[in-house]
């Protein structure tokens, strides 16, 4: 799909402003200089900084002379030099070389603005050169269009959608389930064979019984559809998912208390004895509950965690970056994102076991089952059923589980900027744990940790409906609105359409070209044979997989190739390495990258600190110890150093953090490379003409020569020509003159191509 800018003269030099559909200017300055945020020097380029209805951009003098086709991972909607207004996190103000956060109205404008944002880029302004005049006028139009509280009728969403009437429709070979209709949802209970015991009910239309829940939504059948319209849906059982073994997970919302006794009425109490009396008998069986709110973390947990995650990655300056190296490992741990990130894991294995093993039912408990339910439901999902592991299942998945259950991403990401709510990261916790399981087992998505990033990246949007909504309900409602108002309704676009961001050469990086598709089944095979092997697209590479052990394949794909990659210090050791402890990890593990050493690793890891129950240790274990089944149960590794930093995600900024030449996107690069070869011998055997069927045809040129890449591909620039790290002045020595470093890089693109 084609989104149509215009385009305002902002400069002599013939820079351009692209302005979306709706979108208009409000304030700007000039002679503005953006710092470089490599180092603490003030080096930078000038240009203009401007603030519209949707975004801050600077436009830079010499933008025009930038070869866009070899920049990076290339966004229609937002430039790399754009922050959407629901992205920006913190303000601050450089006075008289004191940094301060900025709110409100000024009474002394700043002579740098620092911006931070929600997906961690940090942004220097220099404003020595500006008029007064043009400080004042664009400092306090950002202040205001980021931090003021806003309406929802005054999104841009809406301005978006009704300036660009004429979108083109999703190709309809490429559907995401969207469960806006009853035949969604009965297309799903009959994927799942859970049409037996569960029905789709409409009792909920025009959201006459419940303005939380959905239209449609399913409930098991003997349940009376009278009993759904009382309290206002809190004490419903929903269902979520049903397993293979016809076991199901549901959830459920709490009952309100009654505020004299803080307890139950006898009305409700004799309300719940019905509903666990329907549930429990046949078919249903045995129902186990999981209070989620009792026993669980809590919503404030994931907020303070993540306050303390997302600081050791807003990295102002090099300086900044080595100085707390030191102190990294404390920090990590400190902020406890990782061990959120194992539990979220662990509980949602306690469930998979519970379905799989001792074939109960599950039924999750939560205040209003719109969080944590659909944080757990979800991951339990991916890791039982493999068609939430394709592209399209995923994000059907998050239609179903996210968007129709009721999650407020309008609250939780704060987008009104209310005073009373702070941002609690729910979903993205989601994407982490998701990115976990990806990272230990490439072959099972079909999907990449790339697509995951700026699925992230899109919750900050703000012309797509999908995160901007607390409800269905609610989204509904404001349609119906702006047809009072409009000729036309609202057409809100959905971010599962792709093409509104992305050309089709960059969303082939978000599909897996390693991904193992179900095989076809030979006239001779049973139904009921393990499949335990890659294959790639087409099931063509089962023989190419099959030269390497299973280990290093995972290894491989997991780990990038033999380069000191950071990989343990995105983990948490139990003990600090043997070295100094004032050299810090980061700057150690560069000295080991300029001898071109491994260097030793940390041994001693941090082992769960809580004692896993019998059934639940016995059924992790025993998967563990069996050959993988990528179409079947997936299971993570739970144990401490085996959750690690998404560092694509959160790293992808920071200079320091760059591998040229190495890491993942190599090693990704060389396999395709490797595949193409058997691909062309396999059409040399088959007698085929060159070309046809050429699996990894589409695959992108942005992948060839691994030795151009960084490690943080795609969203790290490429690089043309050899050039030195950004490593401590202590670190240069050792590195010898230019042509010294460029033989020794020579040899680690050499080390990476083993």
């Amino acid at each position: 799909m084609e989104i149509h800018t215009n385009e305002k003269e902002v400069t002599e030099k013939e820079v351009t402003l692209h302005l979306l559909p709706g979108e208009q200017l409000l304030c700007e300055a000039s002679t503005v200089l953006k710092y470089v945020q490599e180092d603490s020097c003030q080096r930078g380029i000038y240009g203009k900084l401007v603030c519209t209805d949707f975004k801050i951009a600077f436009l830079g003098d010499d933008d025009s002379a930038l070869d866009n086709d070899e920049t990076q991972f290339k966004n229609k909607v937002i430039g790399e030099n754009d922050i959407t207004l629901h992205c920006v996190d913190q303000i601050y103000g450089v006075f008289d070389e004191k940094k301060k956060t900025l709110f409100g109205q000024l009474k002394k404008y700043p002579e740098k603005l620092i911006i931070h944002c929600k997906d961690l880029r940090v942004f220097h302004f220099c404003l020595r050169y500006t008029k007064e005049e043009e400080v004042k006028r664009i400092v306090s139009g950002i202040i205001h269009h980021t931090q003021a509280p806003k309406l929802l009728k005054r999104l841009f969403l809406f301005s978006y959608a009704a300036a660009a009437q004429n979108h083109a429709a999703t190709d309809p070979r490429n559907h995401t389930v969207m469960f806006d209709t009853l035949k969604d949802w009965c297309w799903e209970l009959e994927r799942t064979k859970g049409s037996v015991k569960y029905k789709a009910v409409s009792v909920n239309e025009g959201y006459k019984v419940c303005e939380r829940l959905p239209a449609y939504f399913v409930v098991p059948t003997p349940l009376p559809e009278e009993d759904l319209s009382r309290f206002q849906g809190h004490g419903i059982p929903l269902w979520c998912w049903s397993c293979h073994n016809g076991c199901a997970l549901l959830k459920m919302s709490a009952l309100p208390k009654k505020e004299q006794d803080d307890g139950l009425s006898q009305m409700q109490k004799s309300f719940l004895d019905g509903i666990y009396k329907t549930i429990h008998r046949p078919p249903y069986e045995i129902v186990k509950t999981e209070d989620l709110s009792s026993n669980f973390l809590s919503l404030q947990d994931i907020q303070t965690a993540y306050s303390k995650f997302k600081q050791l990655f807003l990295i102002d300056n090099s300086t900044e970056f080595w100085d707390t190296d030191i102190k990294w490992f404390s920090l990590l741990e400190s902020s406890s994102w990782l061990d959120i990130i194992r539990r979220c894991l662990k509980k949602a294995i306690e469930i998979t076991e519970c379905l799989e093993a001792q074939n109960v039912n599950v039924l999750l408990l939560e205040e209003n089952a719109s969080d944590l339910c659909c944080l757990v439901s979800s991951l339990v999902q991916v890791m039982m059923d493999p068609h939430c592991r394709t592209r399209i299942g995923f994000q059907s998945l998050v239609q179903k589980e996210w968007i129709m259950g009721g999650h407020s991403f309008l609250d939780r990401c704060n987008h009104l900027r209310q005073s009373d709510k702070e941002e609690v990261p729910v979903f993205l916790l989601f994407l982490d744990c998701v990115w976990q399981l990806v990272h230990q087992h490439p072959p099972a998505f079909d999907f990449t940790e790339t697509y995951l990033t700026v699925l992230s990246d899109s919750l900050y949007i703000p012309i797509f409906s999908t995160f901007f909504f607390n409800s269905p309900h609610q989204k509904d409602n404001v349609g119906r609105e702006s047809q009072d108002t409009q000729s036309k309704p609202l057409n809100l676009l959905t971010v599962w359409d792709w093409s509104v961001q992305f050309e089709p050469k960059a969303q082939m990086l978000l599909k897996n070209p390693l991904y193992v598709e179900k095989p076809k089944l030979d006239k001779g095979q049973r139904k009921g044979t393990r499949f335990k092997g890659p294959q790639g697209r087409g099931g063509r590479f089962s023989s190419w997989f099959s030269l390497f052990p299973a280990s290093w394949t995972r290894t491989a794909l997991s780990s990038g190739t033999a380069w000191p990659e950071h990989q343990r210090q995105l983990s948490l050791p139990l003990t600090q390495s043997k070295s100094s402890p004032k050299r810090g990890f980061f700057r150690e593990e560069t000295d080991h990258l300029i001898k071109n050493l491994l260097g030793k690793r940390i041994s001693k890891l941090i082992n769960s600190s809580d004692e896993l129950h019998d059934n639940f240790r016995e059924f992790y274990d025993s998967w563990h110890s069996k050959p993988t089944d990528y179409h079947g149960l997936l299971l993570p590794h739970i144990e401490g150093p085996e959750i690690k930093v998404w560092a694509q995600r959160y790293l992808r900024w920071i200079p320091e953090a760059q591998i040229l030449g190495g890491g993942r996107a190599a090693t990704v690069s060389k396999l395709l490379e490797m595949m193409e070869e058997v691909e062309r011998l396999q059409e040399k055997i088959d007698a085929r003409p060159h070309g046809q069927g050429a699996l990894l045809a589409e695959a992108p040129l942005l992948l060839r020569g691994s030795a151009r890449l960084s490690a943080l591909f795609p969203f790290a620039l490429l690089q043309r020509h050899p050039s030195k790290p950004v490593l401590p002045t202590s670190g240069w020595k050792a590195l010898g003159d230019e042509e010294d470093l460029a033989k020794r890089e020579d040899e680690f693109v050499d080390l990476g191509d083993v």
